[in-house]
């Protein structure tokens, strides 16, 4: 889409060379300069959204408390198991 925009604008510029009226020429140049505008602002918005992220993947504050619940559960499990295992290696 945002190619449209330098296309138009293009078309006004075109248009502003060939004109014999001033008011015409000026309204021309006025509207190739917001096209041209337009053009930039709509190349700039593909670069924003194209390195953005999938707002589906944001992850919630309840999901968020219970991954790290979960994860210190496994901390906790895993010392719990090193414990065990060096308590047992040092009674033999």
């Amino acid at each position: 889409m945002p190619w449209v925009y330098l296309l138009l604008a293009l078309a006004a510029l075109a248009l502003a060379l060939v004109s014999k009226s001033t008011v015409l020429t000026v309204l021309a140049l006025l509207a190739a300069l917001a096209l041209l505008l337009f053009w930039v602002l709509g190349l700039l918005a593909r670069r924003v959204e194209a390195g953005s992220r999938d707002a589906s993947m944001i992850v919630d504050p309840m999901e968020l408390r219970r991954l790290r619940e979960q994860a210190e559960a496994r901390r906790l499990a895993q010392a719990a198991g090193r414990d065990a295992s060096s308590s047992t290696s040092s009674a033999e």
